[in-house]
């Protein structure tokens, strides 16, 4: 009896120890914090997707890689011919479509995160398993974005590397109308520039449209907007300005990214919302950043492609004195419509991130099984 007794009550810790294990497998199963081996599941089943890997490689490494290796291997047969294979101007051709295409590709890899486990008929079995649907759901944006973000650094520094040691000499001043004007001035700076020079800045911007030779601050406004344009076409980007630059396309690219996973998760299936943001990115943004549609100002500006393009970098301006947003970026964007407030313009943006993952979030949770 007594070694029955012993032999009981030595099973009893190990039977202890098994139910707390296993209560605290299910507690981590049910948790709506995704594990590492969830976010790493995922990011492996994105990876085997080979095609589309390829794409996302190809729209953000490769039109980089290639434009820039033709310009080298031709100035290399032909310096004389064929300029250096950095320059400002080849800078804003590359970061323009990175950009654009970053937004697109990121959207294609998000919604098709969104949808993997329906279209591949295996989330009925993740439900069973009881893990948390909102773990599911979260685990897949840290999974596509350390896909996403990676190449895009690696595609914006190596246009950075080949800009700053394979392009043209800087000059110390930019080149308006045949006259000299020095680069880097601000607003004011250009302003004193014009009355300590007027022979020179009429020849360069035009004779002022006021008597007497005064210029109204519109005048001026316009005046160094078009020197900043030139100034970016003139001359690489400072150090700081390319960081600003390839934080904003990080975030163009998450923007993309987090939008897709919402709307493919919302609506079950990966080409709609693809066409959808191909439609947004390429032609509807487009159409209301450059016209001002009455009584239709403040829904224009719930567009987040409004709200990324006042956030975008001076050095990516095109044109234009620019918006309240040059506080955070530049905000020198290519808008045509009144710029709206740094708090809306964050507000926006923000907003996109958050409401399409709450979105996506509540459809993964109610969807039937």
């Amino acid at each position: 009896m007594t070694g029955d007794t012993s032999t009981a009550s030595a099973a009893l810790p190990r039977e202890d120890g098994g139910a707390r294990r296993h209560a605290a497998a299910g507690r981590r199963y049910g948790s709506w914090i995704p594990t590492w081996g969830l976010i790493a599941t995922k990011h492996l089943e994105l990876r085997r997707r080979r095609t589309l890997m390829v794409v996302v490689v190809l729209l953000t490494v490769g039109l980089p890689v290639l434009v820039l290796g033709l310009r080298l291997l031709f100035h290399l047969a032909d310096p004389k011919s064929y300029g250096p294979a950095g320059s400002p101007a080849v800078f804003q051709v590359l970061c323009q479509p990175m950009a654009e295409f970053g937004f697109i590709i990121a959207a294609t890899l998000g919604a098709t995160a969104g949808t993997s486990d329906l279209t591949d008929g295996v989330f009925r079995h993740l439900v069973i398993t009881g893990r948390s649907r909102l773990a599911l759901y979260l685990a897949r944006i840290p999974a596509g974005l350390s896909i996403l973000l990676p190449l895009v650094a690696v595609a914006f520094a190596m246009v950075c590397l080949v800009t700053g040691y394979e392009g043209v000499s800087q000059p110390t001043s930019v080149n308006e109308g045949g006259i000299s004007v020095p680069a880097h001035l601000d607003q004011a700076q250009l302003e004193t520039w014009l009355g300590q020079h007027p022979r020179q800045a009429d020849e360069a911007f035009g004779p002022p449209s006021g008597t007497a030779g005064f210029r109204s601050d519109l005048e001026i406004t316009s005046i160094y907007g078009q020197y900043t344009n030139d100034e970016n076409g003139q001359l690489n980007p400072a150090d700081n300005e390319m960081i600003k630059i390839g934080l904003w396309l990080e975030l163009e690219v998450g923007l993309g990214f987090m939008v897709g996973l919402g709307l493919g998760s919302l609506i079950g299936q990966r080409t709609v919302p693809i066409v959808l943001l191909v439609v947004l990115e390429i032609i509807v943004t487009p159409i209301l950043a450059g016209h001002v549609i009455p009584y239709f100002l403040d829904g224009q500006r719930l567009v987040v492609g409004l709200a990324m393009d006042q956030l975008r970098p001076a050095g990516l301006a095109g044109g234009g004195a620019g918006g309240p947003g040059r506080g955070l970026f530049g905000g020198r964007g290519a808008l045509e419509i009144p710029p709206m407030p740094t708090w809306a313009m964050i507000s926006v943006i923000v907003g996109w991130i958050v409401g399409w993952s709450v979105i996506g979030a509540w459809r993964m949770m109610t969807r039937d099984a």
